[in-house]
């Protein structure tokens, strides 16, 4: 079993924003295999489908992005799921704007959903697709950066930079991450 987790802050306020990509990948999957995301445990929306031929845990936390392992945390001890069976999609601001990478382990980068993960489960060896949403031009700050809307000409790619990432994810999962990493990490940006 896997467990894939989209990072993301709940309500209106946040939709749409680069901090939320996480949500938008997993909603994209949801689609894409049928996945009603539907119960609410473990501080979390969850949905428990198949990716392939692997039984997977679709989840968004409810939590805010800064205290994401509250959700994740109690959801892999409950479900005995170990880090290296979890996929955490999240927004990449050392990324440059609509690039996907898969990833094994790592620090957490300054992201703060990816520290409270790395305290609240027993290693940060889980697997990660990361989205590319740049760094702002200029001196703004990166905390708003993440939270605010893309920009016009970021919003074009944004359709197909979900796409490419839940690709992405189903690599992952059905491959194997250093697969994934083989196919997708010499990828560019994606294309409109």
């Amino acid at each position: 079993m896997r467990v894939v987790v989209g990072l993301g802050n709940p309500g209106a306020r946040y939709a749409r924003t680069r901090h939320n990509v996480g949500f938008d990948v997993v909603d994209a999957l949801a689609e894409r295999h049928r996945v009603e995301l539907k119960e609410k445990r473990f501080k979390g929306i969850l949905g428990k489908g198949r990716i392939g031929s692997e039984v997977v845990w679709l989840c968004k936390p409810q939590t805010f992005m800064n205290l994401s392992g509250d959700c994740v945390g109690p959801l892999a001890g409950f479900f005995k799921v170990s880090p290296e069976d979890i996929v955490v999609v999240h927004d990449d601001l050392d990324l440059p704007h609509a690039v996907v990478r898969a990833k094994l382990g790592g620090g957490h980068g300054g992201h703060n959903g990816l520290r409270d993960l790395s305290k609240k489960l027993p290693s940060a060896d889980y697997l990660r697709v990361r989205v590319g949403v740049g760094r702002p031009d200029g001196p703004m700050d990166p905390a708003a950066w993440v939270l605010a809307r893309w920009t016009p000409d970021q919003d074009r790619l944004v359709p197909a930079l979900i796409e490419r990432a839940a690709d992405v994810v189903e690599d992952v999962v059905g491959r194997g991450v250093k697969e994934a990493m083989n196919r997708w990490n010499g990828e560019g940006p994606v294309q409109p």
